[in-house]
């Protein structure tokens, strides 16, 4: 076995996974690494886009280079791991082909700021990566971006023939064994000595991403009629989950390790936006002619019906929030549409019932998305103009908000497949990650400190995640890395030594 200079503060963290500070110090020991009860010596990894290293909403090289599995594996490696084979993007834009027709965006970057908010876009350079050059040989990474519980053990999920049709991931066509393979089928005839699992935040991440416009499927056990942004029943995940385990377990791997599923609403796509963010000094004199010619008379008609909380005047001293839709409230379009017909006329008032039916404003407990600032505050199309903007005289509609009741069903979704996930890790007798845990940790208000730099989960300036507010930066991944080698060392006796954190890459600015 090899021996290698770390930190006595890293030696500790080896073997204590409470602490969540990581000091890398000048105060050094020798110490052997070794891989304890595990097997190093072929590493495979499964899992969605964040096993893959995808970031700034694309999959790239330099990204995949600091995928956490591909850190962990460097670890291994000290301790008698092999190669870990990637398969690699053709480029650092991102983006897909098919054929000559792009089908997915290259990343995004930041292009410049405006009044200290940036504009971020997608790289210009066309994608390079065509879907149709497969990937042959040795893989250990077999994270597919998009990929959710079951599309693991899915026959077909990599059929070049089913990208157009949504039946096919254009990722996992790259280095599909053949048109009806399966994902983890693929990874377990590669022969694995040690796995990692991850999957199931896509189970409710598109949900989450939509606005609710999904289906909660709980209750459904049949994936097959599920639309793409429908929260996944956790009989579905667990049993998707228990069919990869046991196929590695059929082909050798008994040994590997399983994390759980974050809390989607914890990140900053759902956090940067706030739910007030109408300044009385960015409404300006509008203020006090919406009180008058919109929010008063609306408050005054719902109250009569009993519905008077929904609509509050705009306050001249403090923040106010942004005006929603919200599906789950009882339509009043009719109701209204009645009584402002004496008033508006029976034309416009129509018009109004059917905007402000299920209108009110946005609470702490709704999430408004990150690409949905991009939205506030202009013109929302076909609308009256008297009442055409957006967040402000006009409902943010439901792809734009995540309400209560909406993230109250991705919670108890979570929460499900997390029970799942942790009986299966005992049961199977796997090294486990509380992965949520974790999240908790770097929203917390001291975040996340490595050798005296602070991560938290703020956009752009946490460090932790990158320019889609979803996925997490090189630095992001390390973190999670280490939070995987402590729990395998935990769990296998080995002695694999953590990462600097800050020697991998952040968000880059301009």
């Amino acid at each position: 076995m090899k021996k290698i200079i770390i930190s006595t503060i890293a030696v500790s963290a080896l073997f204590f996974t409470t602490s969540c500070e990581n000091d890398f110090d000048t105060d050094v020991k020798d110490i052997q690494v070794t891989q304890g009860e595990a097997n190093f010596s072929n590493y495979i990894s499964l899992g969605n886009s964040l096993t893959s290293g995808f970031r700034d909403n694309a999959l790239y090289i330099d990204g995949q280079n600091e995928s956490y599995p591909s850190i962990i594996a460097g670890q291994m490696k000290l301790a008698g791991g092999g190669n870990f084979v990637q398969p690699l993007m053709a480029d650092n834009n991102g983006g897909l082909l098919l054929g000559s027709t792009p089908i997915q965006a290259t990343k995004l970057y930041i292009q410049s700021f405006t009044n200290g908010s940036p504009n971020i876009t997608n790289v210009a350079a066309a994608p390079t990566t065509n879907i149709a050059n497969k990937i042959t040989g040795p893989l250990n990474n077999f994270g597919v971006p998009g990929a959710k519980s079951f599309h693991l053990i899915a026959p077909g999920y990599g059929n070049i023939a089913g990208v157009v049709a949504g039946t096919a991931n254009p990722y996992y066509v790259r280095f599909s064994s053949s048109a009806t393979s399966t994902v983890v089928g693929d990874a377990a005839a590669k022969k694995p000595t040690f796995f990692s699992l991850w999957i199931g935040n896509n189970d409710v991440l598109s949900y989450a991403t939509s606005g609710g416009l999904g289906v909660n499927q709980t209750g459904n056990t049949n994936p097959t009629t599920y639309g793409s942004n429908d929260i996944s029943d956790p009989n579905v995940v667990a049993g998707s989950i228990k069919t990869v385990l046991e196929t590695m377990k059929a082909a050798g791997a008994t040994k590997g390790v399983i994390a759980n599923i974050p809390y989607v609403t914890s990140i900053p796509y759902f956090t940067t936006v706030p739910y007030n963010p109408l300044t009385p000094a960015a409404l300006g004199a509008n203020l006090n002619t919406l009180n008058t010619s919109l929010y008063g008379p609306l408050k005054q008609a719902l109250t009569a019906f009993g519905a008077g909380d929904r609509i509050n005047l705009l306050s001249t001293t403090s923040a106010n929030p942004v005006l929603i839709k919200d599906a789950s409230l009882q339509d009043l379009s009719a109701q209204l549409t009645a009584a402002l017909t004496p008033s508006l006329g029976l034309p416009t008032a129509t018009a109004f019932g059917q905007i402000f039916g299920q209108a009110r404003q946005s609470t702490s407990d709704d999430y408004i998305l990150l690409t949905t600032r991009a939205v506030i505050n202009t013109p929302a199309p076909g609308a009256p103009a008297a009442v055409n903007v957006y967040g402000i005289s006009y409902p943010l509609q439901n792809q734009h908000v995540l309400t209560k009741k909406e993230a109250a069903n991705v919670k108890t979704a979570v929460d499900a497949y997390n029970g799942s996930i942790k009986a299966m890790a005992d049961a199977y007798g796997l090294a486990f990650v509380d992965a949520n845990k974790k999240m908790v940790e770097l929203n917390g208000e001291s975040g996340i400190s490595f050798d005296g730099v602070k991560y938290t989960a703020k956009f752009l300036t946490g460090g932790s995640f990158s320019l889609d507010g979803v996925h997490l930066t090189g630095r992001g991944y390390a973190i999670v890395a280490n939070e995987f080698i402590k729990s395998i060392n935990a769990k296998y006796k080995s002695t694999l030594p953590q990462v600097n954190t800050n020697s991998y890459s952040g968000v880059k600015f301009p």
